[in-house]
């Protein structure tokens, strides 16, 4: 919740911030894919131009309008609540292209669905966010994109209905802790209870508020470091260092080893259950991530003998004839240098493989195709299949938008990532 907030303080509070967006319940368009200089947040893809909508719900709902959207071209907006979870998403998969008006509101709304809407979704907390992904064929697609992108339309209910707006929502929004801060600094738990004020108590969480309560941890309490025993602020230090060895050790023996994908990390609560572990996991890795039917990540952090990768070595993917990626929309993989999980600089500013560019890629004999993942080029002849990595340590994602059952069961799995001799 606390880095929710965080980049949520970056793009939509402070105006100052590089990766400021736009007000609250303004809808902004990145007219551009990320690039190695987007830095807000790990693993951003770069497939998608991305749209974004920071929602404060406390005052009205908002109404989200689609415009009517080719069918080849696949689209999808997630909607993510203030705990992280997914609240549920519109777009090719869920709700078609055909275009409509869809409604937000937060846990307070007690209206009836307006004439004109075609379905409302609720959040469980006043502050929700909107990712907005369009599909990018290729580099000269983008003129298409921000045609779709500027079909998007984003309003207060009242606007939508033509009526007087009810009286706004004011707070004087906090500046939220550093991701390094995050990790020990125990003005966390400040943030934490600033957050918490705008979403009420989930009935499957009252008596661990109870609990958090005990220690200065609940919406709109101050949580003040300088009047504990120096026992209770070793103790407490000493369990947010056990949060993050436990997430370690869960990315070491689970995520690393493939027992636990990233799928498994994102989606609503009822699909996480609650499972603490795994939401700050996803928020650790890449928060605003997508549920797996959405779209599946499988990552090669490790090659085909379990050695890290870097790129010192070379190495090659091979999907052999018929064995591509199972989707409905797209597939990707995209390179990231470590230990930011950033996008990697590079001479032909290519950060990423996709589907869509199969047709430029180069054909094995046996008509599967090999995909050169290395820091220099592999030569010409080989160079439409070079994935540039960076000099040193990476790890590469894969991306499957609308994934087929195959995929989602397990019948399909990613090849190795293979070392070169």
């Amino acid at each position: 919740m606390v880095d929710s907030y965080r980049v949520q303080y970056q793009y939509f509070v402070d105006a100052t911030n590089p990766e400021y967006k736009a007000p609250w319940n303004h809808l902004v368009n990145t007219l551009r894919v990320y690039t190695p200089a987007d830095r807000a947040f790990p693993s951003p893809n770069s497939d998608t131009p991305y749209s974004w909508l920071g929602m404060d719900l406390r005052a009205e709902p908002m109404v989200l309008t689609m415009p009517v959207i080719d069918e080849k071209r696949y689209f999808t907006i997630q909607l993510i609540d203030g705990y992280t979870y997914i609240i549920d998403y519109i777009g090719s998969r869920t709700t078609g292209n055909g275009g409509g008006s869809y409604l937000i509101a937060g846990p307070g709304w007690k209206g009836e669905t307006p004439a004109g809407v075609k379905k409302v979704f609720r959040s469980d907390t006043n502050l929700a966010w909107g990712v907005y992904r369009t599909q990018l064929f290729n580099p000269e697609d983008i003129d298409n994109v921000k045609k779709v992108q500027a079909g998007y339309k984003a309003e207060p209910l009242s606007a939508f209905l033509g009526q007087p707006a009810p009286p706004a929502a004011s707070t004087n929004f906090i500046k939220p802790p550093t991701t390094e801060e995050e990790k020990a600094s125990l003005e966390f738990f400040n943030t934490l209870n600033f957050v918490l004020q705008f979403g009420p108590a989930i009935p499957s969480e009252t008596e661990l508020m109870a609990r958090f309560a005990k220690i200065g941890i609940g919406a709109g309490k101050t949580f003040d470091a300088s009047t504990l025993s120096p026992e209770m602020k070793t103790a407490i230090e000493q369990g947010m260092a056990d949060a993050w060895a436990d997430l370690a050790n869960l990315q070491k023996t689970e995520i690393n080893t493939g027992k636990v994908t990233m799928g498994d990390v994102f989606g609503t609560r009822e699909f996480l259950k609650n499972n603490y572990l795994y939401r700050m996991a996803g928020a650790v890795l890449g928060i605003g991530g997508n549920a797996k039917q959405e779209a599946m990540y499988p990552v090669y952090s490790v090659d085909a003998t379990g050695q890290k990768l870097d790129g010192i070595n070379k190495y090659t993917v091979h999907f052999a004839s018929g064995e591509l990626p199972p989707v409905n929309a797209f597939w990707s993989l995209t390179m990231y240098e470590l230990p930011g999980s950033f996008l990697v600089a590079n001479p032909i500013d290519r950060y990423l493989i996709n589907s869509p560019m199969l047709p430029q890629l180069v054909k094995d004999a046996d008509g599967g195709v090999t995909l050169y993942v290395q820091n220099e080029s592999p030569g010409k002849d080989k160079e439409p299949n070079w994935l540039p990595a960076p000099k040193g340590p990476f790890i590469a994602f894969m991306r499957l938008y609308w994934p087929k059952e195959a995929a989602l069961d397990g019948t399909w799995k990613q090849p190795p990532i293979t070392k070169m001799q």
